[in-house]
């Protein structure tokens, strides 16, 4: 498998310590803003690429390839095969998450989200990071499970700037404008967080449920910018559309 080069991480909000910008895995996290909050749900990238992925005309999505797939796919199509509320049931190994996608909101990120999953892309995949202090989230979406697996390439933010992020929420990870591949997040809880992330579904309740639990049962400390991989283990074994 080839190494990407796309980097991905999803760090906890922390109090007030400065940062650079968003950093490679294994370094600081911060904000897509370039903030002074120690972190945030972000995906890092080392080719630092600008907001050059965008949808070019009304009812179109461009998919930029950039670095190595984590897990060989092809490129999500330009025009979206969803629309409306989309159904998916995530199964993984602590049970089952059932979510809602917004394809109306969000076109284009869904269109990626259901292409990747009828791939198989996230199949056998693990969610390794929890954060239960000062953000509460559980990251997913890389094959790798090591922070810097991505799909291979990128595409824009939906954003309206006015994003707030319930327990809930289901939103991309990202390192900055325009940089989303196939990393999520999932807030369970009082979260913080600047209106950066594409904000593309909503877990149901019996999900959140399953999360909170996991956070509850605690994880390790092995990211430097707090969270780590969680006690409880949560693998996706399937991702189902429909």
């Amino acid at each position: 498998m080839p190494a990407p080069k796309t980097k991905r991480t999803l760090a906890a909000l922390a109090a007030l310590a400065a940062v650079s910008t968003l950093a490679a895995c294994g370094d600081d996290d911060g904000d897509s803003s370039g903030s002074d909050a120690s972190s945030s749900p972000s995906a890092s990238e080392s080719t630092s690429a600008s907001a050059t992925a965008s949808s070019e005309a009304a009812g179109s999505c461009e998919y930029v390839e950039e670095g190595g797939a984590a897990k060989e796919v092809d490129l999500p199509p330009s025009v979206p095969t969803v629309s409306g509320k989309v159904p998916v049931t995530i199964e993984t190994t602590a049970g089952t998450i059932g979510a809602t996608l917004d394809a109306a909101a969000t076109p284009c990120t869904v269109n990626s989200f259901v292409s990747l999953a009828e791939q198989g892309f996230y199949d056998e995949t693990p969610c390794p990071r929890i954060v239960t202090e000062g953000i509460k989230v559980l990251q997913c979406g890389d094959p790798t499970g090591t922070g810097s697996g991505g799909p291979g390439y990128r595409f824009a933010d939906e954003l309206t700037g006015s994003e707030t992020y319930a327990a809930g929420s289901l939103a991309m990870a990202n390192a900055g404008p325009d940089t989303n591949g196939s990393q999520f997040f999932v807030v369970y809880g009082e979260s913080d967080l600047a209106p950066n992330y594409t904000l593309f579904g909503q877990v149901d309740p019996a999900g959140l449920k399953l999360i909170e639990k996991v956070a509850a049962d605690g994880h390790d400390n092995s990211h430097p910018a707090g969270g780590g991989t969680p006690n409880t283990p949560v693998d996706i074994t399937k991702v189902t559309v429909g």
